[in-house]
């Protein structure tokens, strides 16, 4: 199968190591944002082919799918664009920055039978899923769920400090992550959601502080602190603190509260692209379907209302 890859910043070098260690697969055409970046990119991995024009990247011959690393202001526009070409696609979160983005997308999934996926990488991470079976089985009854996510990202950079050309977001990308594990976790699409947002940045212009609360039906609480102006590395961690147990996970890893390391299986970036890979040979909808994840974007929908006060 022929690929295109949109995109070469720094989710788009993930997918690429990923990529390259798949034999049923070739990417054959990157679609980039600045020249000089995309040539280079093309050169060191090996892309026989390479525009700043995604829709030329899509006709070169042969290339039936698209993986999206692009901003995240053009994710929907650009999965139409493929989807519309024939083309299937799996596109990194969100898959739109509003709820009709999202909805538009889905409608056109359906309409055109392609394999439609989101990265929700959450739902292919080993230590999530442990919890997530946990949960399931009536091993864990949880009480509170702490959740965060710090950077600092008062320039916009990408995780390895390169200059973006446009603005990342706290909520409909970085928390876009947890609120499609509760989701997934509890099932509960109506979950009660609330969220608030410190002051924007004066040359940014987007809240550089958000809180999210959440409770289910059952009554566990969800606290969730999003920050870009935190000094010191990237962190984001889960605490379940459970009526049996508690449990962390952080860096990869799940821990018990004996700060003993829980063995848990395969997951990750390798999992989630191999699944949309395996969709598509096999022709049937992946995992994290749009239709799949619109509940998410349907939360989010609320907690924007619920921090503009309306």
């Amino acid at each position: 199968m022929k690929i295109c890859l949109a995109g070469e910043g720094a989710m788009g070098f993930n997918h690429i190591k990923v990529l390259k260690q798949f034999d049923d697969i070739e990417v054959v055409t990157l679609a980039g944002g600045v020249e000089a970046d995309a040539a280079t990119f093309a050169a060191e991995w090996d892309i026989p082919h390479y525009s700043l024009d995604l829709e030329t990247c899509l006709n070169q011959p042969g290339v039936e799918a698209v993986v999206l690393t692009t901003p995240n202001q053009v994710h929907a526009a650009q999965a139409e664009l493929a989807l519309s070409m024939g083309k299937h696609v799996l596109v990194e979160i969100p898959m739109g920055l509003n709820l009709a983005e999202a909805q538009r997308l889905v409608e056109l999934e359906k309409k055109t039978g392609l394999v439609c996926m989101v990265c929700h990488t959450n739902r292919y991470s080993a230590p999530h899923r442990e919890i997530v079976r946990r949960v399931q089985a009536g091993e864990l009854h949880l009480h509170h769920i702490v959740q965060q996510t710090y950077f600092y990202r008062r320039e916009n950079t990408n995780m390895f400090g390169k200059p973006r050309s446009w603005t990342d977001e706290l909520l409909w990308h970085q928390a876009c992550h947890m609120v499609d594990f509760m989701y997934w976790l509890f099932d509960e699409p109506g979950i009660d959601a609330w969220a608030q947002r410190g002051p924007d940045h004066a040359r940014l212009g987007i809240p550089m502080d958000i809180t999210i609360g959440m409770r289910t039906q059952a009554g566990c609480l969800i606290s969730s602190a999003n920050s870009f102006n935190n000094h010191g590395p990237i962190n984001s961690n889960y605490r379940f603190i459970g009526e049996e147990s508690t449990f962390l996970i952080e860096k990869g890893k799940l821990i018990d509260h004996e700060a003993n390391e829980i063995p848990v299986g395969p997951g990750g970036l390798d999992v989630q692209d191999r699944e949309f890979i395996d969709a598509i040979h096999a022709g049937r909808s992946p995992m994290t379907s749009c239709k799949t994840c619109l509940p998410t974007m349907a939360i989010l929908d609320r907690l924007q209302r619920s921090m503009d006060g309306q």
